[in-house]
């Protein structure tokens, strides 16, 4: 039987510290689930794992594409699940660590079945929106999906406000006549590992100060000057991210290089809150505190691997 490790927690957390530890102790590699270390051109603003620690362990979907390529969660997915294949057949036993929990699902559960929408649709879609905003597009999923519409709105409010999820949404409706949920669900996904997820959390103003620090380190380190030399393509897709959209700000003469900061560090704290919420609702995961002796992790995980 083989076992992915999952390693899930929110940002500055200790969770690249803590797969290199289990890594070298079950001697295996490290597929990294972080939607944006995956671009090679942003390395310092999404904190990509040090020389030494890449060199610790081997590492797989980090710095491995262009902010330039097309890659969405789905292309991820098929990607690591075929790296998951031939990495299994060397050992058993896998870590995978991110804090994108959307990609984190994608390669644990895999997504439902969606029919394929007439481009006349989308190209509608983007009229609308271009015209109206992301008004139309909540308007149009409350009437046509009001269940899902209600229940984005308990549980992760934050898609509302995604244009580009709120797009696909609509579209389903729009393209196949029938409610977005309604597809959601159905499609039975196999994958040929069990997966052990372990997830790491700290006291909100404990891990609200890691957050700050890190962001210092990122600006000591030259995140500045790494911002200034993407602000020509910040209108790229991977460069919708924090960290880089308030320099952009301050680069284009819109705030002071201070608030800048301060806005930065205060997205990022949000950004956890909303990693938080996703991950809690994740099933059969063992918490641990940031600060547990990495001993007890793995002596956890061996005997979860000696059950299943």
């Amino acid at each position: 039987m083989n076992y992915l490790i999952t390693i899930i927690g929110p940002t500055a957390i200790g969770k690249t510290a803590l797969s290199i530890a289990l890594a070298q102790h079950f001697g295996c590699d490290i597929i990294s689930c972080d939607s944006r270390q995956f671009f090679k051109e942003m390395k310092i603003g999404t904190a990509v794992p040090s020389d030494e620690e890449l060199a610790s362990a081997t590492h797989h979907f980090i710095q491995n594409k262009s902010i330039f390529e097309s890659y969405s969660v789905g292309d991820f997915e098929q990607e690591a699940l075929s790296k998951l294949e031939e990495l299994f057949q060397k050992n058993n036993i896998q870590i995978m660590v991110g804090g994108s929990g959307l990609y984190v699902d994608a390669v644990l559960k895999g997504f439902d079945d969606f029919p394929d929408i007439d481009n006349s649709v989308r190209d509608e879609i983007n009229a609308q929106f271009d015209t109206l905003g992301i008004d139309y597009l909540q308007q149009q999923l409350q009437e046509l999906d009001s269940e899902y519409y209600n229940k984005l709105s308990v549980e992760n409010s934050q898609t509302l406000q995604n244009p580009q999820r709120m797009k696909r949404f609509v579209e389903v409706c729009l393209g196949t006549g029938k409610p977005y949920s309604s597809f959601i669900g159905k499609r039975k996904n196999v994958r040929n590992f069990t997966p052990i997820v372990i997830g790491l959390e700290a006291d909100r103003e404990v891990m609200y100060d890691r957050i700050n620090q890190r962001v210092d380190i990122m600006l000591n380190e030259g995140l500045l000057a790494e911002a200034q030399a993407l602000y020509p393509n910040k209108h790229l897709n991977a460069l919708q991210t924090v960290g880089y959209r308030e320099l952009f700000d301050y680069s284009d003469g819109k705030t002071t290089l201070g608030f800048a900061i301060e806005q930065i560090k205060m997205n990022t704290r949000r950004f956890a809150k909303r990693q938080i919420t996703w991950f809690k609702r994740t099933e059969n995961v063992s918490w641990f505190d940031y600060l547990t002796d990495r001993k007890e992790i793995i002596t956890t995980i061996e005997s979860q691997i000696q059950k299943l």
